[in-house]
């Protein structure tokens, strides 16, 4: 009879271990499945938002390209187009340097440097023409 006993209660001890030994293994499996499929769904996410501001920054910086070409082009003439070139590389720097979602800066940095341009040129324009009356022909 205490023989019969205490194989019973080996398998119940036995039993019970495996069955904690299972419940420990699966929550241990459920958990590492959560976090792998939270991380990629992060990671997802942090993507697209990089490739959204990076997309948006690069249409930004064409755009303002394109303006500050045509603005330079019809008040100076296509030999300003250098005053494109260091505008752009400008812009390019401080959305490297300062980040992308800076891009706004970028805006304000061209909008002053596209306005600045445009005052000087004029300017050195029209003291081009008032200088050349007072050349003497030869």
């Amino acid at each position: 009879m205490i023989v019969v006993g205490v194989h019973v209660v080996t398998v119940i001890v036995l039993v019970v271990v495996v069955v904690v030994v299972v419940v420990v293994v699966v929550v241990v499996v459920v958990i590492v499945v959560v976090l792998v499929v939270v991380l990629v769904v992060l990671v997802v996410v942090v993507v697209i938002v990089v490739v959204v501001v990076v997309v948006v920054a690069v249409v930004v910086v064409v755009v303002i390209v394109v303006v500050v070409v045509v603005v330079v082009i019809v008040v100076e003439g296509v030999h300003i187009v250098v005053v494109v070139v260091v505008v752009v590389v400008v812009a390019l720097i401080v959305i490297v340097v300062v980040g992308v979602h800076v891009v706004v800066v970028v805006v304000v940095v061209v909008v002053v440097v596209v306005v600045v341009v445009v005052v000087v040129g004029a300017l050195v324009v029209r003291i081009g023409v008032v200088c050349s009356c007072f050349i003497i022909p030869t």
